[in-house]
């Protein structure tokens, strides 16, 4: 008795003034009547229980029987997957972050690829898990505290990479002192003869990337101008790109691939593009790169470059953009590799130059992010649709047996998929079942915030309306999807991310877990950490 108290309690909460139980629970709960005259455009209702049919996708979805023997399939599926742990040595490590792959951007891709039904590559992994993202200092992260933790294995504060909570933002003294510097998983596997790289969308110095190697202060430290703008002393406290070319985990990368060519070139000097170099010391860090290494190792620019690589190449620097790179919807193909193409290089370069002892490798889709930071919907998600073509690459040309992929995001964003529209509905479009309380249609992508704002509304007589999205081309990859609130950049979201996982140990990724637990976990399976699998097991890691 009392919790049906508790329950009409909190029921009348909701309830709005002179609206009763019942009616509070349609508003909020509409069901769609199965009539066929609601199936058309026009018939449409902004009422809040509109009278809608959307017929099943495929004739055999209106029978039980369907969907029972996929739910059989599936647990056969699950039954095989789970009945036996994999507890094998990791010799390999993989580590795909897609940048800002929230949970919604997952879905809204999957109807990208061709339905609500299709899966991403890496939705077929056995485990997953979910990661809490916030900063030590930050309830909503951003992608360099966040690097420290699924890299280094720390927590850390908001803007600052590779460095302890006890370095803040911009204190550059505090970041020169070596207690507070945090070593990478790159830095672990390197000590155990390991090979490993690093391949992104964004410039290699970007935060992301950035975990692997350095330890910074503030992450738009990425040249020396930016440590100098900030007041810092860039002798004391190198920038990213320094740190990629003279640090000891930086200088025994295998693999360095993704944009940047400005924050390694002096003022004085332009790039193939025509751009000019951003550092202020004169010194040109790619002739550095190149003389610290044999004839062997080979800088590249370009797409023909890259793939004309000889298969006795030990290390490879490529920098294909002044900063990040295109994004692939603008993309020039001749001239600009795929994510899926660096990647395929990477692992060639990095499974020979292993020699049988592993290797690591961090890839990152770095641009989904920013298409959410503008909210250019149609450009994160098909980044998304990228970045999984490159983990469909590994996990196809490598064993489950000896090699352990992870793929997960640093932080979610505020893009949300709302509204009731049928099945296959154009993800990029307007809501096919209802209109708003303005008799206009709204959009089923929309953002809590961000620049999309401004260019939804409509200003006259110094009222705001919304404009008619029947009249816009929303899938013009520069549609800004509308936002809630206006800001000139989109947020991040703090809500959890997956963590999806298969190979040896990926059992371990199940569950809910801080997102500083991933490298431990990744560290363990491979024997690279202080508590591993091989100490365990008493078994060693040696060469293959």
């Amino acid at each position: 008795m009392r919790l049906q108290l508790l329950f009409f309690l909190s029921l009348s909460a909701l309830v709005r003034k002179g609206e009763n139980a019942n009616d509070a629970e349609r508003r909020m709960h509409p069901v769609f009547s199965l009539t066929e005259s609601g199936s058309n455009f026009r018939g449409r209702s902004k009422r809040a229980m509109p009278q809608i049919v959307f017929d099943a996708l495929r004739a055999e979805e209106r029978y039980a029987e369907y969907w029972q023997g996929l739910a059989t399939q599936t647990l056969e599926q699950q039954l095989e997957s789970k009945s036996r742990l994999n507890t094998q040595l990791a010799r390999n490590v993989m580590l795909f972050i897609g940048d800002g792959m929230s949970i919604p951007t997952i879905t809204a891709g999957r109807v990208y690829l061709g339905g609500e039904e299709k899966q991403f590559a890496f939705e077929q992994f056995p485990y997953v898990g979910l990661s809490k993202t916030y900063c030590a200092n930050m309830q909503v992260a951003d992608s360099a505290c966040t690097a420290t933790a699924y890299l280094g294995g720390v927590k850390a504060n908001y803007g600052t990479i590779g460095v302890s909570a006890a370095v803040q933002f911009k204190d550059c003294q505090a970041q020169a002192l070596p207690e507070h510097r945090v070593s990478s998983i790159a830095a672990w596997a390197q000590k155990k003869g390991m090979a490993t790289g690093l391949v992104t969308t964004t410039s290699v110095t970007h935060a992301s990337p950035a975990g692997v190697y350095a330890h910074l202060a503030n992450r738009n430290w990425e040249n020396d101008a930016e440590v100098a703008g900030d007041n810092g002393d860039p002798t004391l406290c190198p920038d990213a790109a320094s740190q990629l070319i003279n640090s000891p985990v930086g200088q025994m990368l295998n693999v360095i691939m993704g944009g940047g060519r400005e924050n390694f070139l002096p003022r004085s000097d332009t790039d193939a593009s025509g751009a000019p170099g951003r550092r202020l010391d004169g010194r040109n860090l790619i002739e550095v790169w190149k003389n610290q290494h044999t004839n062997s190792a080979h800088y590249v620019e370009n797409r023909r470059e890259l793939l004309s690589l000889s298969n006795q190449t030990s290390r490879v620097l490529g920098l294909f953009a002044p900063y990040h790179m295109d994004y692939h919807l603008d993309a020039n193909a001749a001239e600009q590799p795929t994510l899926e193409e660096m990647v395929q290089v990477a692992m060639d370069i990095l499974e020979r130059q292993s020699a049988g002892r592993g290797y690591f490798l961090f890839v990152e889709g770095g641009r989904i992010d920013h298409g959410h930071h503008d909210t250019l919907a149609l450009r994160a998600i098909d980044e998304t649709a990228e970045f999984d073509k490159a983990v469909r690459f590994a996990r196809s040309h490598t064993s489950t047996d000896d090699t352990l992929i992870v793929v997960s995001s640093d932080h979610s964003h505020t893009m949300s998929l709302a509204g009731y529209s049928s099945r296959k509905n154009d993800i990029f479009g307007i809501n096919d079942g209802q209109l708003a309380a303005d008799d206009l249609p709204y959009a089923t992508l929309s953002y809590a915030n961000g620049p999309g704002y401004a260019s939804n509304i409509l200003r006259e007589g110094g009222a705001v309306k919304r404009k008619n999205l029947r009249a816009i081309n929303m899938k013009n990859k520069d549609f800004m999807f509308p936002s809630t609130v206006p800001l000139e950049s989109e947020t991040h979201g703090g809500d959890d991310v997956a963590v999806f996982a298969s190979g040896p140990y990926a059992q371990l990724f199940s569950g809910v877990y801080e997102q500083h637990f991933i490298p431990h976990a990744l560290g363990y399976a491979s024997c690279i950490s202080d508590r591993n699998m091989c100490i365990d097991g008493g078994v060693a890691r040696s060469p293959r």
